[in-house]
């Protein structure tokens, strides 16, 4: 068991409707004289707001989703790694929420990743502190798999769009696209396949 998990870290993390309490009132909140960073900052939280409800507003869970679910026999408790102006996190964190009300076994935890670095750093992406991540345990704390920081299409969209641009932030806009054009569902099936191979096999 992890010392983050034993010292209940994740089981005392935000819900998901707490999290986007507290993204509402971040990105309502007044800015008095601010900064360039702090103006940028604020632009990330309005438009990925936007991002998300968009998913939410189409998404409904495939079938394979919904049955691999359904399949849970024991309680886990999942730990998404995020912050609101993630790009990737605006469009993949609505999937997993929808999940994970798919089935009374799981309970939805997120923890803001610059607030818990030591546990993000457990859960690097090629040496990254890419999000969203996510992260099942056990009730014992057993780790059950972890997946994100974004789907396997969505990696190699990025990956060439980085060998094509000099300019990151070019590359960044092409990926915000490929979502955009509905590259967000591909996070769906890959959920569904993770959840089908991690359970434990019938046995009898």
């Amino acid at each position: 068991m992890p010392d983050f998990f034993d010292e209940r870290r994740p089981h005392n993390g935000w819900t998901y409707a707490d999290y986007r309490t507290h993204w509402q009132e971040q990105k309502e909140a007044p800015l008095d004289d601010p900064s360039p960073d702090e103006r940028k900052m604020h632009h990330y939280l309005n438009y990925n707001w936007e991002r998300q409800a968009h998913v939410h507003d189409r998404y409904t869970p495939s079938d394979e989703l919904r049955a691999a679910m359904d399949a849970l026999d024991s309680p886990q408790l999942w730990m998404v790694l995020t912050e609101p102006w993630c790009g990737d996190s605006a469009f993949l964190l609505p999937i997993i929420a929808e999940a994970a009300a798919q089935s009374d076994q799981v309970t939805l935890r997120i923890l803001p990743r610059d607030e818990n670095l030591d546990i993000m750093d457990q859960y690097l992406t090629g040496g990254g502190r890419s999000i969203p991540k996510l992260v099942a345990f056990s009730e014992e704390g057993e780790e059950q798999f972890t997946w994100g920081p974004r789907p396997e299409a969505a990696r190699e969209r990025f990956e060439a769009l980085r060998a094509e641009h000099d300019d990151k932030m070019a590359a960044i806009e092409g990926l915000i696209e490929h979502y955009e054009g509905g590259g967000w569902r591909e996070a769906d099936a890959e959920l569904a396949n993770v959840f089908r191979t991690t359970q434990p096999a019938e046995t009898g």
